[in-house]
């Protein structure tokens, strides 16, 4: 055999080779076993294996224990640290997994329907309105340069906090002739101009010409709280104006108790709603410091309850949830908080925090016969999976009210400032 053939036939022999291993089932499963893991103190990670595949930890500090079970490896969080497992196949290392070990961490899940009242950072500029004066049809707000989604929070260097703030500037800048400076907040940057009330035909009062609003209020669904902080987290998305669509900045605000009145049942094409309406006795229960993508987040003035899972649950990390059964709290009748089945129909795994992190499908047949699957008011119902708090509930499918997405845990406690990898937590 020449060199070249040699070389021809080594060529296809290696071919062959790797072809049939990936066909080899323990290598298969190296390639599926992940690089690091993180764990709770108690919880495990289940590896499937083939017989000839063992694993032991690099050093016995007691920070992991791993034994095998039928066709599994198990590796168990014993106390917080860090430790390394080798995975050996024929009594060779084949793949070192990191494994780090945290805290037992534990939070209450919610499931109660919450009434929402958020005042924003100054004022909202929602629409433009047109003044009739001597001279025609103008919005002077316009002219300005305002526009929609804009947050007024200086009129004349002084701060303004709520819609009674701004009409007494609005009437001394119109009588004296002199305009007005803004300060606006533009979504990241501060914009400086200049405003000149205009005054109506026939009227006394000067006008922006802008339609501006102070506050927002809507109801939604209690995700956690975590017991000795006090700090929640709820509804699982960001809090948008309904006329602007943009995020309303949170200068603070309150959650309250509410009640269930009726249900809008959900149909293709038309998501449902709850409908609510705040307690009588309008018991405050919480503030709000934090709107983000996430939900809504603060500190509750009183622990609160939801009459079924009222005992602290473990949560699990974006990795450790799974497809298959779970079950969410939410109510649909009065303030009972229940318990309906749903399946996590896929799951992503994420290293950074973000929103839709699961697709889910609710499949209980009597909260299918009664809302047609997830409604408006049920976002920040917790996800419940093996005993552990694994998401939220955040919007629906529009086309199909029976599916929807879910975000991971992790990220609302995250936003919600609580640190559960043992660092400083984040402040309120």
């Amino acid at each position: 055999m020449n060199r070249k053939s040699f070389r021809i036939t080594t060529g296809i022999l290696l071919l062959v080779s790797l072809l049939a291993l990936n066909f080899y089932k323990p290598f298969q499963e190296f390639l599926s076993v992940p690089k690091h893991v993180v764990l709770f103190q108690g919880s495990e990670e289940t590896f499937a294996v083939s017989t000839p595949v063992t694993a032991t930890s690099s050093k016995d500090d007691g920070a992991v224990s791993v034994f095998k079970e039928n066709n599994s490896l198990i590796v168990q969080g014993e106390r917080p640290g860090s430790q390394e497992v080798v995975f050996e196949l024929a009594g060779l290392p084949i793949k070192r997994v990191g494994v780090d070990v945290l805290k037992d961490f534990k939070v209450i899940p919610g499931g109660q329907s919450i009434g929402v009242k958020l005042n924003t950072l100054g004022v909202l500029v929602v629409g433009y309105h047109q003044v009739e004066t001597e001279k025609g049809r103008v919005s002077p707000g316009e002219l300005a340069g305002i526009q929609v989604g804009d947050i007024i929070t200086k009129i004349n260097g002084e701060k303004i906090e709520k819609m009674s703030d701004v009409a007494p500037f609005v009437q001394k800048a119109g009588e004296s002739g002199k305009p007005l400076d803004l300060e606006v907040k533009r979504e990241k940057e501060t914009i400086k101009t200049q405003l000149m009330p205009e005054q109506s035909k026939g009227e006394s009062n000067y006008k922006l010409g802008l339609y501006i609003r102070d506050s927002a209020a809507g109801i939604g669904t209690m995700t956690f709280y975590e017991p000795k902080s006090k700090k929640y987290g709820a509804l699982g998305h960001v809090i948008s104006d309904m006329d602007t669509k943009k995020p309303i900045v949170v200068e603070d605000g309150q959650i309250v108790r509410s009640t269930v009145t009726s249900i809008e049942k959900g149909k293709g094409g038309n998501p449902g709603e709850k409908h609510a309406r705040f307690t009588s006795e309008h018991e405050v229960i919480g503030d709000i410091t934090r709107n983000s993508p996430f939900g809504i987040f603060g500190k509750l003035n009183t622990s609160i309850e939801n009459g079924i899972m009222d005992e602290a649950l473990p949560i699990a990390l974006s990795h450790q949830v799974k497809e298959g059964p779970a079950q969410i709290l939410t109510v649909v009748e009065n303030d009972e908080v229940e318990l309906f089945d749903i399946e996590i129909v896929s799951t992503i795994p994420q290293k950074f925090p973000a929103t839709k992190g699961m697709v889910i499908k609710v499949t209980d047949q009597r909260l299918l016969d009664q809302t047609g699957g997830i409604v408006q008011g049920m976002s920040g119902s917790p996800i419940i999976q093996n005993g552990k708090l694994v998401g939220a509930v955040t919007h629906v499918f529009v086309n199909d009210p029976s599916s929807g997405y879910g975000v991971h845990i992790e990220w609302m406690l995250n936003e919600a400032g609580i640190d559960i990898y043992q660092k400083k937590e984040k402040a309120s």
